[in-house]
This record gives structure tokens, sequence and C-alpha cells, in this order.
């Protein structure tokens, strides 16, 4: 989200608060090394590995510090904690180690990015300013959501968008799933280890998934398809008890018994700042190549941002790793100095990007 500075501090609160009071004390430099922008997993990544290079990075929280990750109530498939870990404790974790290591954090999130000139320029919603040689866009990507009044009460609370991340807790439990698109139904087949049965919900009375995804799908015997319906009210106090669907032929509606629902009608790549100054693909997704370089040499991108296929944690810290320390090399290379087995940086059109 990049709208309203309605700033979430649930993950690494503490941390986050203490770390912007100390930092705005530090005396920064008139142009930072390097400005990351987000705080999910890649962002921190990022900002453990410049920290460590002594570029004394500047981490831009966004709207929601953590990402995606800090509303998952438990994460039990990132490496190093056998038992699982609670997405809000690793976000902090992360915060932390990168603090540790001489990050400055700006719990803000950025309104406008200046690529034009030899260092970029960085504005807040709290009407700071930066400008810095190098960034790291880290900034993430938004599940598209039903817009239903009640489906932000209830997320986490038998609303999901992640059924890897969540779908463990469903076990014998009857489920509903919302789209007909290959996510969707790659994710409800991933569910069927664990549910009784999963009604999948689908606006029109033909999937749009691939023909493999779909024969395995409607073959399978705890797979119901609803067809030419949507979901127009979700109903539970505490927890979610059922969906109300609405036929879309008929004008139909009814209430339908569900445990959980899972929601997979898209992402959003939180890609406003950078629309019309950096390549990116059909879907919105910003475009790097195996560096995590963008089309304008010095601004790097890692995480869900320009990853549309795995929105994994690990995945995300992998990226924002690999930023990190070929935003070092931009750096070396523009001061040249020396950096180990540094390539040299070269402009990449979208087309080389992409080839």
């Amino acid at each position: 989200m990049l709208e309203g500075l309605n700033l979430s501090h649930s993950a690494g609160d503490g941390v986050a608060k203490a770390e912007e009071r100390a930092s705005d004390e530090e005396v920064r430099p008139e142009i930072e090394n390097v400005i990351i922008i987000g705080s999910g997993p890649a962002g921190w990544a990022a900002a453990v590995y410049t920290a460590r290079a002594d570029l004394r990075p500047l981490l831009i929280s966004g709207n929601e510090i953590g990402g995606q990750v800090a509303t998952t109530t438990l994460v039990e498939n990132y490496p190093g904690y056998d038992d699982g870990i609670l997405g809000p404790d690793l976000v902090e974790k992360m915060q932390a180690q990168a603090v540790k290591f001489g990050t400055a954090v700006r719990i803000d999130y950025v309104t406008e990015v200046d690529m034009e000139g030899t260092s970029f320029g960085v504005k807040t919603a709290s009407g700071k300013s930066y400008r810095a040689k190098a960034l790291i866009v880290a900034t993430g990507a938004s599940p598209r959501k039903l817009g239903l009044p009640e489906e932000e009460r209830l997320t986490g609370r038998g609303v999901s968008y992640c059924a890897t991340c969540d779908g463990f807790f469903f076990r014998n439990k009857e489920l509903v799933v919302v789209g007909g698109g290959d996510s969707a139904l790659e994710e409800t087949l991933f569910l069927t280890k664990f549910a009784s049965m999963i009604h999948v919900i689908h606006r029109r009375d033909q999937l749009r998934a691939g023909a493999t995804l779909q024969r395995r799908a409607l073959a399978h015997p705890k797979i119901e398809f609803i067809w030419n319906s949507v979901v127009t009210a979700l109903n539970g106090d505490v927890k979610l008890e059922s969906v109300t669907l609405k036929n879309l032929v008929s004008g139909e509606t009814r209430d339908l018994p569900a445990d959980g629902l899972f929601v997979y009608i898209g992402h959003l790549p939180n890609n406003q700042l950078f629309l019309g100054k950096l390549a990116s693909d059909e879907l919105g997704y910003l475009v790097t190549d195996k560096l995590m370089r963008t089309s304008v040499p010095g601004v790097f991108a890692a995480g869900e941002i320009q990853d549309h296929r795995f929105r994994q944690v690990a995945t995300s810290v992998g990226q924002g790793v690999a930023a990190a320390m070929e935003a070092e090399k931009y750096l070396a290379n523009l001061e040249d100095r020396s950096y180990p087995d540094a390539e040299d940086v070269r402009q990449l059109t979208p087309a080389a990007l992409a080839a």
C-alpha cells in the first residue's frame, strides 16, 4: 500500500521506533550510498548485506512494516526454524539484524522518486527528501482482494491469500477457494493435502487455468466447482463461519459453510512509484536481469515487485541479497574502487533485460 499514512508498526514495533529515534539523531550524508524502499524480507536482506558492506544504507519502511509475511500467523517453510516462527517475529528478527549492522530506518513511505541526474531523488509522505547513488526497490506486491466489508477483519481468522503459508492450519476443514486461473488451481490442489472438502468458486462457467491443471482438479474427489458465482459476503464473529454466494445467472443467493477462504484472483505489484520510469512486464512487475538490475543503471529490484512466480520469503531474501551485492559492485565501479570479480556496469535496455 502506498496511499495514506496509516503506518502499521505491528512487526518490530519497538525496534522500529527506537531505531527511528536513533537514526534521526544521526548525521546522514547529503547523498546516501543506497536507499532501500520497502521492509519485507527482500528489503531487510538487502539492508543486512549493504550494512555489512559498510554502505550505511537507509531503509524506508513503506506503509506496512514487514509486508505480507507480517500478516502470516506461522511461517514453517523458512529454513532454520524447525518449529516455525510467527510472521511478525521473523520480521522483527530481520529488522534487528539489519539495525545491528548499521542500517538507518525511517518509518515512512515513499511518495515520489526522481531518476534523472547523477543521483536518485526520493520524497516521502512525511515531507522528507533524500538523494542516493543507488536504489534497491523492494516494495513487493499485494494480493488482489475481494473488496468485501468483513475481509480485512477476518484476514488471519479464516481468510487467507497463501495456501503454502496457511494450508496446514486447515487440516480436515471445509474450505472455499475463489479463482479460476493457474494459481487458484495449483493452490487448491495443494490444499487437498489438508482439507476435507474444497469448494472452488468461479464467476464463469469455464476455467482459465491450463489444461493439465484443469484435468487434475476436475477429477479430484475433494474438489467441487461452483460455476457462475461470486462471493458477496463473509460471515462470522470471531472467525470465518460461512460465505454468501450469488449465482450470476439466476441471481439466487445462499450461504455456504466454510472454515477457511483462500482468494486467488491475482496480485497487484506495488509499482505506482515506477510507472514510466522503470521497465515493467505486461502484468506491471518490474523487469530485472539475473543480477537484479532494472532498466536504469544503479536501480535494483528484489522480491515480489519483480517476482510473480515464486512469492516466498526464502526466494525474496535471496533476491534481496543478490540486489545488495550488485549494488555494492555498482558503487565500487562508480567510485572507481576495487571490488572482487566486479563486472562492468552496462546500460540495460528493456529488450536486453528480457533476453
